[in-house]
């Protein structure tokens, strides 16, 4: 309890840790609370009194972020757009850390054709081009939620794979794994009771800063058109300003929620350095 007190502390001292978690922390109450904060829906189509429609507005204190060609308000968009971002990059970054954390304590513990097959694998994905991967995965899995976290998490893993399996050729070695393996266990439960939680906390760092790669991803499918046509998400606001042609004449349109991609990515990269650092203090020090 006192080492988490102690890591907690040191958190707190980093300024830009705390200004990422809090950042974070928005985002999620902003995503649960969307049906409250938003005024409107945001795949409504707003009319003035006289029944027109309330066009390319740009921000005022009716619609705080403006509105699209299609009356929509740009604001309820963001607002409701938080939820896909933190749902895609909550679910991909978990997956992906669990299938990464396995694979490297199975590769690293058990060596040999076990470690070649897995890192010749490792070693094939990071051949491949991430976004041109997901777009040709996506476009024949179908558009949809499920299938951009599903591409995701299929090819980043690799990254966490490798740092784990390097830290344990390194932890396997050491006297409590001889101890625990003369003591009669399995190479199992000497790898998950006895290694696995030496590794983790340097796999919790992956959380955050591949939260961030599956939102920018996300955000690029649904950009590009591949994005689910039943949810509204940051990608898919900016996808239909550049489809109307309206980048350059409503800027509204794509600054808001470019910005709001902008600062959920930097909570995340702001977090994930704080958390490295409590991991390694040695950065701390330099």
């Amino acid at each position: 309890m006192s080492t988490i007190l102690g890591q907690l502390a040191n958190l707190r001292k980093d300024r830009l840790g705390v200004l990422g978690v809090a950042i974070f922390l928005l985002f999620v109450l902003i995503a649960v609370f969307a049906p409250y904060i938003a005024p409107y829906d945001p795949m409504e189509i707003l009319e003035d009194e006289e029944g027109n429609i309330i066009r390319m507005v740009p921000p005022s204190a009716s619609h705080l972020f403006g509105t699209t060609r299609m009356g929509r308000d740009i604001f309820s968009q963001v607002v409701w757009g938080s939820r896909v971002a933190m749902l895609v990059g909550l679910l991909a970054s978990v997956i992906v850390v669990f299938l990464g954390c396995n694979i490297g304590l199975i590769s690293g513990f058990f060596g040999g054709k076990t470690d070649n097959i897995l890192m010749r694998i490792t070693d094939i994905s990071y051949g491949l081009p991430f976004l041109p991967f997901a777009i040709i995965l996506v476009a024949i899995l179908g558009p949809g939620l499920t299938n951009i976290i599903v591409t995701i998490s299929l090819i980043m893993w690799r990254t966490t794979a490798r740092v784990i399996r390097s830290q344990v050729l390194s932890i396997k070695t050491r006297a409590f794994v001889e101890s625990a393996r003369v003591s009669g266990a399995s190479d199992w439960q000497i790898l998950y009771q006895h290694v696995a939680p030496n590794v983790i906390p340097i796999a919790f760092v992956y959380v955050p800063l591949t939260m961030a790669d599956a939102i920018l991803t996300e955000a690029s499918l649904s950009f590009l058109g591949y994005g689910d046509p039943m949810l509204m998400s940051w990608g898919k606001t900016i996808y239909e300003a550049w489809t109307a042609g309206a980048v350059y004449v409503a800027w509204w349109w794509t600054f808001f929620p470019g910005v709001a991609i902008m600062l959920l990515v930097l909570s995340s990269f702001l977090t994930g350095r704080a958390l490295e650092e409590i991991v390694n203090p040695k950065l701390r020090q330099r």
